[in-house]
């Protein structure tokens, strides 16, 4: 009898642990995602600490804090405080012993100090905004950031004071700038950005730089202390010259501002090397073109003998660090859809290292990702996987394969049946030219069973998808839809000449690369002709406008975050001075028949399909107007359509988890509707 119950009870064990691990991903699971970003090691690479970035189901936010591990035992992992407030940007002192970084406070944003040896935490500043861009001095003694310096809006007319007590309507908002609000932050307080220095033991904040410029980005101190390197804009003209940065260096004691470079373009992300010899900046001649590809280059610490080392690395090189020799640089770049860490020497010769860096944008499969180097050249870096968000990853120069020290996703995607990612290549009809995709398969897929697809077109359009952990991905393909991401022309990660074939042709051919690549995967098999749908946000949304208006092939779509007239878009818009000559010829008003024939809505008249519209109510960057208008062009034609405006929602509608599930169950209850099997 008794071993007749403990057979039992072991059949009922194994048979809950397989329906586990045979569970779909689901909806709430998006609330239990975890994810490791920015992982600055130690100088002597025995430990890293990281940014670990979780979701509050209750109060339906990302919520952050950060932890640290030792690289030689994982085991020794903990949080770096005990504060339940969000941290961010830590880095390591010269010699190891503290770790600066950014906490939230009641005030706001402040700079803390930890100490490596005993534990200790201190609050070093009292700080009128947030600081960003944390750079230890080289002797440790003190801090340089940035921070903007508020200042005073316009003021037109001079208001009778009110009676006492009385409730008048409130002042305007009064603005004389170009850029005057951001999407996700809304309207932006006048002021500037400058370069500040706190003593690494607490004080005051000494600011070194002056001037209506704002001077923000990667901080540099040479190797005696006496200057920090920055890019900014100081340019009489720096308000509609936006696309341009330059070099410079300032005195820490005196203020002085040198310039170093001259050209037209960005020149940014400057670094002195070890030895002080020279200094590295990423930039390019601008030639005001849709893309360009960032390029390296160094110069001597005076701004003489400039030299463009990249000349022959055709993709876009981004986070550089110097070795500690002083002979080359580390740094990121994306190639076919991977993002990779390589090492370049003052010649120009690529050695890669690792090709798996990413796993940090949770909803599509965009590139990311972050890393850091020790002084011996032990990489910490965010490893990305088809199967998990970003965790940590240790390798050295030298090495065949990364060790992966977390696992922050194993207690709930280790019990998920996910679905698997495929890459596909194929040709473009227009061209010939070789374009890449990805397959997402349901779980459980069945050769020999048909599939209904679901066609996902990337934003940007100045972007790439890869084989990176996407929650929307696997939520569609846990529903039963195959999923088809392309990287159609216009894509980063395959050089300059791919990404710029949409200058003033957007959409035009990426429409045809990405009805090749649906013909390419119904050759293989597997899916339902007659259930095809189509969805994107952003330039995405875009996109799937474009194709409803060229073919009827699809049941059903959903236009998410679009932009359907370039014209009105282009003036209403947060970067509404972004677009002229890069995007398309001239402003609106100069070249009114070319950004008409760019425009969705010019085809509102051929579209056949059922289509969702969803859109942020608070997005600046492709504006609920937008939406609105092929809603309404849509409704008055009596196609079948309904509009989904979310509350409190900015261009990144699934900043908050909630949304993002919305987004999905919205959008796969709209394809349902319209499933073959459904009708």
């Amino acid at each position: 009898m008794y071993r007749s119950l403990c057979c039992l009870f072991l059949i009922f064990l194994v048979t809950n642990l397989e329906a586990q691990v045979s569970k779909n991903f689901e909806y709430l699971d998006v609330f239990q995602l975890e994810y490791a970003n920015n992982p600055q090691i130690s100088p002597d690479g025995e430990y890293v600490v990281y940014h670990r970035s979780s979701f509050d189901i209750m109060e339906d936010k990302s919520k952050s804090s950060l932890w640290i591990l030792n690289v030689e035992n994982p085991k020794t992992h903990h949080k770096l405080s005990n504060r339940e407030v969000n941290e961010s940007s830590p880095s390591w002192s010269p010699d190891g012993d503290r770790i600066a970084f950014v906490s939230s406070t009641d005030e706001g944003s402040e700079i803390y100090l930890y100490w490596t040896d005993t534990g200790a935490l201190a609050r070093l500043t009292q700080l009128e905004n947030s600081p960003s861009s944390l750079e230890w001095s080289p002797d440790g003694n003190s801090l340089a950031f940035t921070m903007k310096v508020n200042a005073k809006a316009p003021v037109i007319a001079k208001m009778p004071e009110k009676p006492e007590n009385a409730k008048w309507a409130k002042s305007p908002r009064i603005t004389d700038r170009l850029k005057h609000e951001a999407d996700g932050s809304g309207y932006l307080k006048p002021g500037f950005d400058h370069i500040f220095i706190v003593p690494a033991e607490g004080g005051t904040a000494r600011q070194i730089t002056e001037g209506d410029f704002n001077h923000s980005g990667k901080l540099s101190w040479t190797p005696d202390g006496e200057r920090i390197f920055f890019s900014a804009n100081r340019n009489e003209d720096w308000e509609y010259d936006f696309r341009n940065s330059e070099v410079y260096s300032v005195n820490v004691k005196s203020g002085s501002i040198k310039q170093l470079t001259e050209r037209s373009g960005p020149d940014e992300l400057a670094i002195v090397s070890p030895d002080g010899k020279h200094v590295a900046y990423l930039g390019f001649e601008d030639k005001v073109q849709t893309y360009q590809v960032s390029q390296l280059n160094i110069m001597d610490l005076d701004g003489n003998n400039k030299k463009l080392v990249s000349k022959e690395l055709d993709r876009s090189i981004d986070n550089i660090v110097w070795a500690e020799n002083s002979k080359e640089l580390f740094f990121m770049y994306n190639d076919l859809g991977l993002t990779k860490i390589a090492t370049i020497d003052l010649k120009g010769n690529v050695k890669n290292i690792i090709a798996n860096v990413g796993g940090t944008t949770l909803g599509r499969p965009y590139a990311s990702g972050s890393y850091s180097v020790s002084k011996d050249g032990k990489i910490a870096y965010t490893v990305s996987r088809p199967d998990r968000p970003a965790d940590i990853g240790i390798i050295e120069e030298g090495d065949n394969k990364a060790k992966i020290v977390t696992g922050l996703n194993e207690d709930l995607l280790s019990f998920r049946n996910l679905g698997k990612v495929e890459e596909i290549w194929y040709k473009s009809s227009v061209d010939q030219r070789e374009i890449q995709g990805w397959i997402v398969y349901p779980p459980n897929f069945k050769e020999g069973e048909k599939y209904p697809l679901i066609v996902e077109n990337h934003g940007g359009p100045i972007l790439n998808y890869g084989p990176h952990f996407s929650a929307e991905i696997q939520l569609y393909a846990a529903q039963g839809y195959v999923v088809f991401y392309p990287n159609p022309r216009g894509s980063t990660s395959y050089g300059e000449e791919f990404g710029n074939l949409l200058f003033n042709n957007y959409p035009g051919e990426d429409y045809n690369d990405v009805m090749d690549g649906v013909d390419a995967v119904i050759e293989k098999g597997s899916i339902n002709t007659e259930e095809l749908f189509v969805t994107g946000g952003s330039a995405g949304g875009i996109m799937t406008a474009w194709i409803i208006g060229k073919t009827n092939r699809f049941r059903a779509s959903v236009v998410t975050k679009p932009v359907v007239n370039w014209i009105s878009k282009t003036l209403v818009a947060d970067n509404y001075y972004g677009y002229a000559n890069s995007r398309y010829q001239g402003q609106p008003w100069e070249n009114f028949e070319g950004y008409w024939k760019f425009s969705p809505l010019s085809l509102v008249g051929n579209v056949e399909t059922p289509t969702m519209v969803m859109v942020g109510m608070d997005d600046l960057r492709t504006p609920p107007s937008e939406a609105k208008q092929l809603y309404h062009a849509l409704k008055l034609r009596k196609i079948e359509t309904v509009l989904v405006e979310i509350p409190e929602a900015s261009h990144g509608i699934a900043a908050r988890p909630s949304n993002l599930i919305t987004k999905i169950a919205h959008t796969i209850a709209w394809f349902e509707k319209f499933r073959d099997s459904k009708n």
